[in-house]
């Protein structure tokens, strides 16, 4: 049966994925304004026949109508998990269910999750970091990635065509909107919700990543099949490039100033910083609401920037909640290469600015030396002082990237 949402790859290999367009938050919490693919792939090996992951339980009806299309009556003889999140495994009960001689392919803590999760403990194949399984006529090689970003989480590899099969490493937020490949699609209109993918699932275990990334550095990869997003087979070093800046934290040179405010007087001292840095010449300032901007893209331009100001008033002798909660996720997310400025207001006892400074110290980023704390409306001296912090920014900014400043 010709399908034509199932993909061929190369001779042997097939894209069976999925596009979920009605999960709104990923893992319960992550925006999805774009939805969000599940790749699965099968690789045809002529006498054996391997299924690469699987998807959410409420795609799995097309799931195998995919499979089916592709194989007829045809037995799949193993499913490789690359990764036990339910994102990729919840549909696997059903699929073994329909293909009862179907051995599972995960390594040691892989087996032990599947046990857990869905009670399922009979034809398992362990495999260990570098251990070749052969498919058929050809194979696949498994390369341990712990806590990238699971502990069980594993890569595939088939050294014939250099194809890897990557798990979450590599992907991203959005669904494939009719293209499939790298060279279907201009990656600018993807790379936003790559690179806020990155760093709000596997950000925080970027050790881990970049020690993964060297693992894997003398594979000879062509192509690159991920469990969402884009397939890349023209040009992975595109992907691969971005994920090792994104690891090694390579900030931008520009500002991110998050505020919240409760009757405008914080607000006010975050645009009085905005426009002393932009005398000073800074040009890539963002200035967010905390109160309305998702902490999923805060999470991703916090990333980005070199510079981060933060600024919120005093409330119940703290910080205002939504900036207690972002420094909280801050302080989670261990990023480096940032320089650190805060503000704060209050009514009629401080706080916040304890908090902000208890904040300064466990991060360890470059601290700026001023730190208005306003009473009420900012008076004269007290503009003064937030425009001081914001030429502080700009100077910092300018020691920072001298080349961008002759």
């Amino acid at each position: 049966m010709n399908n034509p949402l199932t993909v061929k790859i190369n001779d042997h290999l097939t894209y069976i994925g999925v596009n979920d367009r009605y999960t709104h938050l990923f893992e319960g919490m992550w925006p999805l304004p774009d939805g969000i693919s599940y790749n699965s792939y099968l690789l045809d090996g002529k006498d054996q026949v391997c299924l690469l992951d699987c998807v959410k339980i409420p795609s799995v009806d097309e799931f195998l109508e995919n499979i089916y299309s592709v194989l007829g009556d045809r037995d799949i003889d193993y499913v490789v998990v690359n990764h036990m999140e339910p994102d990729h495994t919840s549909s696997l009960p059903v699929l073994v269910e329909r293909f009862p001689n179907i051995k599972i392919i995960g390594n040691k803590k892989t087996k032990d999750f599947l046990d857990h999760f869905y009670d399922l403990t009979e034809n398992i194949l362990v495999v260990k970091d570098g251990e070749e399984v052969a498919i058929g006529n050809t194979s696949l090689t498994f390369y341990t990635t712990p806590m990238v970003h699971w502990p069980e989480s594993m890569v595939a590899f088939e050294k014939s065509t250099g194809t890897l099969f990557s798990q979450d490493a590599f992907g991203g937020y959005g669904t494939l909107d009719g293209a499939i490949f790298d060279d279907e699609i201009n990656f600018d209109f993807y790379k936003d919700e790559t690179i806020r993918y990155y760093t709000n699932i596997v950000g925080k275990y970027s050790g881990q990543v970049v020690r993964a990334l060297d693992k894997l550095k003398d594979l000879d990869i062509k192509t690159i099949c991920p469990d969402h997003g884009i397939v890349w087979r023209k040009n992975p070093g595109i992907i691969v490039d971005l994920y090792a800046k994104l690891a090694k934290q390579e900030t931008e040179n520009g500002v991110l100033v998050v505020y919240g405010s409760m009757y405008g007087h914080t607000e006010k001292m975050a645009e009085m910083i905005a426009r002393s840095m932009a005398e000073e010449g800074i040009s890539n300032i963002r200035i967010r609401n905390i109160s309305e901007y998702p902490l999923s893209n805060l999470i991703a331009e916090s990333w980005r920037y070199r510079g981060i100001l933060l600024g919120c008033p005093t409330y119940n002798v703290g910080l205002f909640p939504p900036m207690a909660n972002f420094v909280a996720t801050l302080t989670k997310q261990k990023m480096k290469n940032h320089t650190l400025g805060y503000f704060s207001s209050y009514s009629w006892g401080g706080g916040a600015e304890k908090e902000f400074a208890a904040f300064a110290e466990k991060c360890g980023w470059d601290l700026l030396e001023t730190t208005p704390n306003v009473q009420g409306s900012p008076k004269k001296e007290d503009i003064e002082e937030c425009m001081k912090l914001g030429r502080e920014m700009a100077a910092a900014l300018k020691e920072a990237y001298p080349d961008q400043y002759k």
